[in-house]
C-alpha cells in the first residue's frame, strides 16, 4: 500500500457517507416516481391518438376514393376526347 501514487485512501465521514446513499436513494425513488407519472400520461394519449386514427383513416380511405373517381373520368375525357 505504501507505493500508492496519492497514499493511502482517506476515511470517508459516516455523515458523508449517509448522505451520499440517502441522495441516491431519493434520486431513484424520485426517477420511479417520474416514469410512472410520465407512462400514464403517455397511455392516455396513445388511448386518444388510437381513437383520431380511425377518424383520420376513414377520411383517407374517402379522399382516395374521391381522387381515384376523378382520375378515371379525366382518362375516360382523354380516350374519348381522341376519338
Amino acid at each position: 500500500m505504501s507505493n500508492l501514487p496519492y497514499g493511502p485512501p482517506v476515511k470517508v465521514s459516516p455523515l458523508i457517507r449517509f448522505g451520499r446513499w440517502s441522495l441516491l436513494t431519493t434520486g431513484i425513488l424520485y426517477g420511479a416516481y417520474h416514469q410512472s407519472r410520465l407512462s400514464k400520461k403517455e397511455a392516455k394519449l396513445r388511448e386518444i391518438e388510437a381513437k383520431e386514427k380511425v377518424i383520420r383513416d376513414e377520411k383517407l380511405k374517402q379522399e382516395k376514393a374521391l381522387a381515384a373517381a376523378a382520375e378515371l373520368k379525366s382518362l375516360e375525357e382523354m380516350v374519348t376526347a381522341k376519338k
